[in-house]
């Protein structure tokens, strides 16, 4: 896989987050103590291994609705799952974060540790979230093992994104009513070279989802 980290630019740099204190958490006699029961002795009683499914893309490309039928389909096969979805993360753990650059970082780094500590419990992860830097991507898929992280482009045009907008949020975007708004006046940065690339203006939600599968098979990951 190729590194993907060609973002530059500090404004969009998660390891500056002013929220990220490294310092401070340093300052405290912190280590890691090691589990009896491990990552492979989870997968083992679950019967597949665990892994990140990294849905990224465009607000209204469907990156909810293909994690949410994929998340069924695994269930009807007896895959353990569980789904973290942009929207719903923000009514608990991330409820203190707003949308200015630097909380968009603290929610994805957020979201990413919670995802490894999923991976650790033997779980197929999805995580379905606009997450538009590489930099931010790279940085959920440094914290587990190469062959733990499947990214996933969600490529929809943004025309046809505009006219679905199921929440009318581009419509706001459009009238000045939301600032920093990806694809409108903030950028998205589209994966360099993703697991799985998903056209969806050319493909329907079951067939995205059976390409998901598909993969996971052929990896020996289900």
């Amino acid at each position: 896989m190729k590194n993907q980290n060609n973002n530059k630019n500090p404004k969009y740099n998660i390891q500056n987050s002013k929220l990220l204190n490294k310092s401070k958490i340093q300052n405290f006699n912190i280590v890691y103590h090691p589990h009896k029961i491990t990552k492979s002795d989870r997968s083992k009683i679950k019967g597949h291994k665990p892994c990140i499914i990294w849905l990224t893309g465009l607000s209204g490309s469907g990156k909810s609705t293909i994690a949410n039928a994929l998340e069924e389909k695994l269930n009807r096969m007896h895959v353990h799952t569980y789904l973290l979805d942009g929207d719903n993360i923000r009514h608990g753990l991330n409820k203190d974060l707003g949308f200015s650059i630097e909380d968009r970082k603290e929610n994805i780094r957020r979201i990413s540790e919670v995802a490894k500590l999923f991976v650790d419990a033997g779980l197929i992860v999805i995580t379905a979230f606009i997450s538009p830097f590489r930099e931010e991507r790279n940085y959920a898929r440094s914290l587990v093992r190469s062959d733990e992280f499947i990214e996933v482009f969600v490529d929809t045009p943004i025309e046809v994104c505009e006219q679905r907008d199921p929440k009318g949020l581009y419509k706001k975007a459009r009238k000045g009513e939301i600032k920093e708004f990806t694809g409108i006046d903030s950028p998205y940065e589209p994966p360099l070279s993703p697991e799985i690339h998903l056209k969806t203006d050319k493909l329907s939600v079951n067939e995205c989802v059976e390409k998901i599968v598909i993969f996971l098979k052929a990896k020996k990951i289900i």
